[in-house]
């Protein structure tokens, strides 16, 4: 069990060639992936892509990439003179048009000026870079799930610990059950006694009362499911691979049948395990929204 959460790094650095990448991720129901990266390397986006898709299927991530070849820095700052001296024509005659303004023109305010200097391209040969940045970003994808792994394991824990609560839960319910029908049984015939005062009660009219609210309120079947579900959730938390999906369905089948409980239950104790039951579904749902 893996989780969303991470960061991871690599670099390599050979033959004059300095290339590192950082990769960060955090929760999301799809892989998104974003670049930042010089723009020489637009080219290799899908190779990038690619490369993340064979190590992460979930979350909203965020790829760095740094790129400096030795030599490459010489003349990476380029000048537009056209630009420049069409500046320079027009300051000159600005000044001529008001010579009562003061001439600030100097050559560090037209450096400033847009556009008139550029960073030239990084100059590299693909076939070369391409092979170093796959193995780069296999390498900090690598330090990444390491980090994943390790958080996984965290959330793996808390969500079995909850999990162990709620079938604790659900055997009190399961106890508590079975008396709801015999106290209403016992209500019901405590009040038709008053009423008729002493008179004999119509026992197989009480009978069939009893067993029209105990059919509306019987929550054996919710409560089979619900220990079905706690053991699929525990077999879905020793499994690999992207588990968050099923998780995410299994809660909702918990929720459905904690609903249920609440709304048959007739009885106040069981209304209340069912609401302790329904807060630790939610605690467990707000976890695996963060587990791939």
């Amino acid at each position: 069990m893996k989780s969303m959460t991470g960061y991871g790094k690599a670099e390599y650095s050979s033959n004059g060639i300095t290339l590192t990448v950082e990769i960060k991720s955090v929760n999301n129901r799809f892989l998104d992936l974003s670049y930042k990266c010089p723009r020489s390397f637009t080219c290799l986006q899908d190779v990038m892509r690619s490369t993340v898709q064979n190590h992460l299927s979930r979350g909203k991530v965020d790829l760095f990439v740094n790129y400096y070849k030795q030599g490459d820095r010489e003349g990476a700052v380029e000048l537009d003179s056209e630009l420049a001296t069409a500046y320079v024509a027009v300051a000159k005659q600005i000044k001529k048009q008001f010579p009562s303004l003061k001439n600030d023109f100097t050559v560090s305010s037209l450096m400033k000026t847009p556009d008139v200097l550029r960073l030239s391209q990084e100059s590299f040969n693909v076939d070369e870079i391409s092979p170093i940045l796959v193995e780069t970003i296999n390498k900090a994808c690598e330090n990444l799930n390491a980090m994943r792994l390790f958080e996984g394991e965290k959330l793996k824990a808390d969500v079995l610990s909850r999990v162990k609560t709620i079938e604790e839960t659900v055997g009190v319910i399961k106890e508590r059950a079975p008396l709801v029908s015999k106290e209403y049984h016992d209500k019901i015939l405590k009040k038709v006694q008053t009423v008729l005062e002493g008179s004999e009660v119509d026992e197989s009219r009480l009978l069939m009362e009893v067993q029209l609210f105990a059919d509306k309120s019987n929550i054996d079947e919710e409560i089979t499911r619900l220990y079905s579900h706690i053991s699929q959730l525990r077999s879905i938390c020793e499994q690999t691979g992207e588990v968050g999906k099923k998780l995410d369905f299994l809660v909702q089948e918990f929720n459905r049948e904690s609903n249920t409980i609440c709304s048959k239950a007739n009885d106040i104790e069981v209304t209340d395990n069912a609401l302790k039951l329904k807060c630790e579904i939610e605690k467990i749902r707000e976890q695996i929204q963060n587990i791939e």
